[in-house]
């Protein structure tokens, strides 16, 4: 199975990020725009890991979201990987508090229940808005993006999603855990 974990954004903050880029979906050549039920923040992607794994991924991932609050988070700033003049990749960044804890104890839990394949990079927090399968040029449309500000949210869930790769991408989600209570104030 092919798992990653994520925070899902609520659909009021997704109607905001939806409203933005709507004028620019199917304007830029060769960009394709995946279908909204898709989106999300991941915290770690995991890769193949087998089916007889998932108990224990299931019980370290619970362990590892327990130990974390609850994040104060906001869409603002959007770019592209590698860079917005070479771009594969078009995002929206993540502001607020820091998830690097909480995707680090996800992916050592991960790690520790057998899924090798985990991705070890540096945390990047972006919601994917869309995909080029060659370079392209999108600094016209992360200029013309750039006084987008979304409302603050409060990230309290985090998934664990199995992807379903083939023409359409599908994600189904098979577990999810509350993070602890955000601190007053």
């Amino acid at each position: 199975m092919r798992l990653f974990a994520a925070l899902v954004p609520p659909d009021e903050v997704l109607d905001e990020i939806e409203r933005a880029i709507a004028p620019h979906v199917g304007q830029v050549p060769g960009l394709r725009w995946p279908d909204r039920a898709t989106w999300h923040i991941t915290l770690g992607f995991f890769g193949e890991v087998p089916e007889r794994a998932l108990p224990e991924l299931e019980t370290r991932l619970a362990r590892a979201v327990r130990r974390h609050r609850a994040l104060d988070l906001a869409f603002a700033g959007f770019g592209a990987f590698s860079s917005a003049r070479r771009a594969r990749v078009f995002w929206i960044g993540v502001t607020g508090d820091s998830m690097t804890r909480l995707a680090d104890s996800v992916r050592a839990g991960a790690r520790r229940a057998g899924a090798t394949g985990t991705d070890a990079k540096p945390l990047h927090p972006h919601l994917t808005l869309a995909r080029a399968k060659t370079e392209t040029d999108l600094r016209p449309l992360v200029e013309s993006l750039s006084g987008f500000s979304g409302s603050p949210w409060r990230a309290e869930v985090v998934r664990l999603v199995r992807s379903r790769t083939g023409p359409q991408v599908r994600y189904e989600s098979l577990a999810e855990w509350a993070l602890a209570p955000a601190e007053p104030g």
